[in-house]
C-alpha cells in the first residue's frame, strides 16, 4: 500500500490509500499534519537540493514523462531523452521548455520550474545540451510563461525541423 498526501496547489487536503488492488480510499486528516503540508514551500534558493527537485519531477511530471524521461510518444507525451538540450539551441526552444502545458499546469512557481528544468536537462539529456548553456532563472521562466503559444504541437514541429535542419535529430 501506498499514501500519498494531496494538498495545497493540486494537493487537496486529503490522504489516498491506493491499495495493491489498485483501489483508491479516502481518508480524514487532521487539521494539524494539514497545516504543517501546506507551510512547506519550495521557492528556497534559486538552486533547489536536487533530491528536493527530483521530488518535484516525481510529483509533478513523473506520471506522464515516466521516472526515466522517456514519455509515451505514441500517446502524444515526448520523450525528454536526447531532445531536451538541443531546444536549447534556440531562443524560442528554450521558451517552448517553459510553456509547455504541462509545465503551466502543474501548479508550480517560476522558480520551481526554473529549478526543475535545469535538473532535467542534464538528468535526461546532458549529451545534448550545448556546451555552457545557461540555467534558467525564475524571471525568464516567468516572461515565457506569459506568451505561451495557442498550438503547441504545431510550435514543437517546426522547432524539431529548424533543429533537424542544423543537423540536431530530436524525435
Amino acid at each position: 500500500m501506498r499514501w500519498r498526501l494531496v494538498g495545497k496547489q493540486g494537493w487537496m487536503g486529503l490522504l489516498w490509500l491506493t491499495a495493491s488492488v489498485g483501489v483508491m480510499a479516502e481518508r480524514s486528516v487532521s487539521p494539524r499534519p494539514l497545516a504543517m503540508a501546506s507551510a512547506i514551500r519550495f521557492d528556497g534558493p534559486a538552486t533547489a537540493p536536487a533530491s528536493s527537485v527530483r521530488s518535484l519531477y516525481v510529483v509533478h511530471c513523473a506520471g506522464c514523462h515516466l521516472m526515466d524521461g522517456s514519455g509515451h510518444p505514441a500517446q502524444g507525451v515526448p520523450s525528454m531523452r536526447g531532445a531536451l538540450g538541443h531546444f536549447l539551441r534556440l531562443p524560442e526552444g528554450r521558451a517552448f521548455l517553459v510553456q509547455v502545458p504541462g509545465v503551466n499546469n502543474a501548479g508550480l512557481s517560476d522558480a520551481q520550474i526554473a529549478d526543475l528544468t535545469n535538473w532535467m536537462v542534464p538528468q535526461f539529456s546532458a549529451d545534448t545540451a550545448p556546451p555552457g548553456w545557461v540555467p534558467y532563472r525564475a524571471d525568464e521562466v516567468a516572461r515565457h510563461r506569459a506568451q505561451r503559444p495557442a498550438d503547441v504541437g504545431a510550435v514543437r514541429r517546426g522547432l524539431v525541423d529548424t533543429l533537424g535542419q542544423q543537423g540536431h535529430a530530436v524525435r
